[in-house]
């Protein structure tokens, strides 16, 4: 009891979450989703084994947690890189890839988390929404690049299938290191490089017909 009145009064509620979140992104990253543990996690934050649990249920519902936060970090990579595109230069679709790749390249252990793992709960009333305006910014993109909604026809959801995938690819072919034949160093000749990479999409609009 003591003890829990301790970490009560070093941390509010919603500091306690947010350091939890914390520790678990670093345990993540160090340990992978197959070393993760809630004990560890706790031991990161500084506080009682019980506390993880208490906030979260186990560690999957930690795991859920960590991605709902993931994918909107991911999101406003996407729309940041939209938003900074020079006039006339990278198209919505680019952009977002752009912004695709910036997110999976500096947070790997999250991308897996969020694209690779059955850890997270996608039903969870935090995670679902996250994760569904995540890919509401593609099906934007695509619709920009389509000039027509993707739902509106036959081919439309091809299309939205070839921009993820296309971008998807890219980005686990560079955690991989599968792509250095492409010489991508960081800064303006990388994004230069994978930009035009991403434009071969090209994505035609809907037939009139």
């Amino acid at each position: 009891m003591v003890k829990e009145t301790a970490e009560r009064d070093r941390y509010h509620h919603g500091d306690l979450r947010a350091a939890l979140l914390a520790a678990a992104e670093t345990e993540l990253s160090e340990k992978g989703v197959e070393g993760f543990t809630l004990r560890g996690c706790a031991k990161r934050a500084g506080v009682s084994h019980a506390a993880p649990a208490h906030h979260f249920g186990d560690a999957d519902g930690l795991l859920t947690a960590l991605a709902a936060e993931g994918f909107q970090r991911f999101t406003w990579a996407m729309r940041t890189r939209q938003a900074m595109a020079p006039k006339g230069g990278w198209t919505p679709l680019e952009a977002a890839g752009l912004g695709y790749l910036d997110f999976s390249a500096a947070n790997p252990a999250m991308f897996r988390l969020m694209f690779s793992s059955a850890r997270p709960r996608f039903d969870d009333p935090s995670l679902s929404p996250a994760a569904e305006e995540a890919f509401g910014v593609l099906v934007e993109a695509v619709t920009d690049a389509r000039g027509a909604n993707p739902w509106a026809d036959a081919q439309g959801p091809a299309d939205v299938a070839a921009a993820w995938a296309l971008a998807h690819g890219m980005a686990d072919l560079l955690m991989s290191g599968r792509l250095k034949f492409l010489n991508v160093e960081a800064g303006p000749q990388r994004d230069k490089v994978l930009a035009g990479v991403l434009a071969r999409l090209l994505l035609e609009a809907p037939s009139a017909s």
